[in-house]
């Protein structure tokens, strides 16, 4: 099922997915099975011999999970850090240097600076969107990547990924996008240039807060061949149930990212009036730097949220501590409204670097929750702080 013959809603719901030719179940089934009869020494049964190395079930996920990102192989992994953590042995050597975004994901930090950093990888940070620090930051012959967010977690600044694309092909190096706060409902890399694509699939894609997982597209198929053979040599695969969950979520994620966006979009303008926000982060405001990129390579601005408190860093606990139906909570993605203060939560592992977060920065995943509750909610939390 190609993405030149059906819309992506289609695709979400049945690519990989066809009726089970045994029994006609429209879902997938679960193949709850470490291994596999063999019909002769050496003819495994279609291919099949150890989980590890072929589920059907994952087969069928990273078959979906190419067709909605337009790559030409999807891999399943077991976490998105386990998808990140495969793609640099497979693509980097030691002595070799990566750049990153100067505001890059706290768990991808923690793993260039404290595990890739030891087995010998460099890395430099700066803002992607400013192309002639990341040009300033290319150490021609040893860049093997830029590795790209966007938009960025948790402060949503935008990268141009086409100029990206260009200014790493100039110097023989790959373009890497992290989709995961995007999805590929609003915004697809490999179409504007990008070599790989990485989720962590916990997020939009599953949608339910109720499965672990990560994912890499390749654009090309030598690239995917060899990250097959890394995602089996190194193992870091999820269970059939996961994929299943996974599955299960990517079908509604079409319909579940337009609530998303409705309910953001709506959120971001309430906050903007509130005399106790300083500065209100999202895409979607004509007011943000990135809004015209964003525009250009997203069909909509997503359902994360920043803000900064005008009263400090105590205020945006507080905040934090206060909200009902936004849940305290890390992660992000599902269908049900969180908040969290990334500079003690899911940025702690920045504190102290140059990617060291506000610490009066709230960040909201915005659910799929009736609108006027979630306002409410903001409402009485903001006000009592």
């Amino acid at each position: 099922m190609s993405a030149d013959q059906h819309g992506f809603d289609t695709l979400a719901i049945h690519a990989g997915q066809e009726p089970d030719p045994r029994t006609g179940a429209v879902v997938p089934p679960i193949y709850q099975t470490s291994t596999y009869a063999q019909d002769a020494v050496g003819s495994p049964r279609l291919g099949y011999e150890y989980s590890r190395s072929g589920n059907p079930t994952r087969d069928a996920l990273q078959e979906c999970l190419a067709a909605l990102e337009g790559g030409r192989r999807g891999l399943a992994f077991a976490s998105g850090l386990a998808a990140e953590d495969t793609l640099l042995r497979a693509v980097c050597r030691p002595g070799d240097h990566v750049v990153i975004p100067g505001d890059a994901y706290g768990g991808t930090f923690r793993l260039f600076a404290k595990v890739a950093e030891t087995w010998g990888l460099d890395w430099t940070a700066v803002p992607l969107d400013d192309l002639d620090a990341v040009r300033a930051a290319f150490r021609p012959g040893h860049t093997r990547l830029i590795w790209a967010e966007t938009p960025t977690n948790p402060l949503l600044n935008i990268a141009d990924i086409p100029a990206l694309s260009g200014l790493a092909h100039e110097y023989d190096a790959m373009l890497v996008v992290d989709n995961t706060f995007a999805s590929p409902y609003l915004q697809q890399p490999i179409a504007l240039g990008a070599d790989v694509v990485v989720h962590s699939t916990t997020k939009y894609l599953g949608g339910h807060s109720d499965v672990i997982g990560g994912a890499l597209v390749a654009a090309d198929d030598g690239l995917g061949d060899e990250l097959t053979f890394y995602q089996n040599a190194m193992g870091a695969v999820g269970g059939p149930f996961d994929a299943w969950l996974t599955m299960r979520g990517i079908k509604t994620l079409g319909v579940r990212m337009d609530r998303h966006c409705d309910n953001a979009e709506r959120i971001a303008q309430y906050l903007l009036s509130h005399r106790a926000v300083a500065e209100v982060l999202y895409p979607g405001l004509e007011s943000h730097p990135g809004h015209e990129t964003a525009a250009k390579q997203m069909s909509r601005f997503g359902g994360m949220v920043s803000f900064r408190l005008a009263g400090g860093a105590e205020q945006a606990i507080d905040v934090c501590n206060r909200t009902k139906l936004f849940i305290l909570a890390e992660s992000l993605g599902g269908v049900e409204s969180l908040i969290e203060h990334p500079g003690q939560m899911t940025h702690l592992s920045a504190a102290g670097s140059a990617l060291e977060v506000p610490s009066d920065l709230v960040r909201l995943s915005v659910g799929i929750e009736t609108l006027e509750d979630l306002l409410a909610d903001l409402d009485q939390a903001l006000g009592a702080s």
